[in-house]
């Protein structure tokens, strides 16, 4: 099957919004260490703090490097097994992160800070090497995993916005570094999750359908759960252009990659769309609800 091609805005601000909330995760927690080395008088170790971070950042663009040679060997049946399983495993990567963060965003400097005071005071100062890679790396994996469904359909947008994310990331993060802005990291990211799992769900859907044409493209069909729910898909205009509200169009494409629309969906995709957004949706309200309340 031919894989589907979008316009470049349509995976552009997807891209921005995961790879700014991604990398800036990762610049905080290196702004948030660099501060702590500062504050106690242990400038001498920021060359630790920034070689672990360059090595996160060599190791994610690695593995992106790794990953798209994978794909572009791929035809057939095996690239939407290879897309549906790498949207559904960006979905679990996110879905991770999302309750991680809204667990400890309250408490991130100080588990951080108690790390660091520990590898330091046992003279393990490597361990300053190892806390800057693991959230450099966590961060680039999660954005790797997630730009690779975005770069199936749209190479050129998904790297434009991921490099204007990168830098508007790297430069937020240097005005931390410097005190100039503080940031409500509470704020930040109650919004931010509840973005990524509009973002989620999409590809948690998106995966389903890769993994249903696959299935199809072997002889193994789903039944009901494989068979259209509806199709709100407008017909193709009679020069061969898809109209603006077609998931194929100016319009429609854009929202099939921020919030996973399809025209068309199979009834399996809707069932996991939605269960993903009453699951994780429910849980993300409820528990910031209590922390409000705490």
């Amino acid at each position: 099957m031919q894989r589907r091609r979008h316009s470049t805005s349509a995976s552009l601000l997807p891209s921005f919004v995961v790879t700014f909330r991604e990398g800036l995760e990762a610049a905080l927690v290196v702004a948030i260490v660099a501060s702590y080395l500062n504050r106690t008088g242990r400038q001498n170790l920021n060359d630790y703090l920034y070689s672990g971070a360059v090595a996160g950042v060599g190791a994610s663009v690695l593995l992106g490097v790794i990953i798209s040679a994978v794909y572009g060997g791929l035809a057939g049946g095996f690239a939407e097994i290879f897309d549906g399983v790498a949207s559904l495993t960006a979905t679990v990567v996110l879905t991770y992160m999302i309750l991680w963060m809204t667990r400890h965003a309250q408490t991130l400097r100080a588990d951080l800070e108690h790390k660091l005071e520990t590898a330091i005071t046992a003279g393990q100062v490597l361990g300053i090497v190892a806390v800057s890679f693991v959230a450099v790396f966590r961060e680039g994996l999660e954005t790797v995993l997630f730009m690779t469904t975005l770069a199936i359909a749209d190479s050129s947008g998904t790297v434009t916005g991921a490099i204007i994310a990168s830098a508007a990331a790297v430069v937020l993060g240097l005005l931390l570094m410097k005190g100039i802005y503080r940031l409500d990291l509470n704020k930040f990211f109650q919004v931010t999750s509840v973005i990524l799992i509009v973002f989620a769900a999409g590809l948690t859907g998106h995966g389903v359908h890769e993994l249903i044409e696959a299935g199809e493209s072997s002889g193994i069909g789903l039944g009901v759960l494989g068979r259209h729910a509806f199709d709100i898909n407008p017909p193709i205009n009679p020069d061969g252009t898809y109209p603006l509200l077609h998931e194929e169009g100016a319009v429609g494409s854009v929202l099939t990659s921020l919030v996973g629309y399809a025209g068309s969906p199979e009834w399996l995709r809707v069932i996991a769309y939605l269960g993903y957004w009453l699951t994780l949706g429910t849980y993300v309200f409820l528990t910031h609800q209590r922390t409000k309340r705490s």
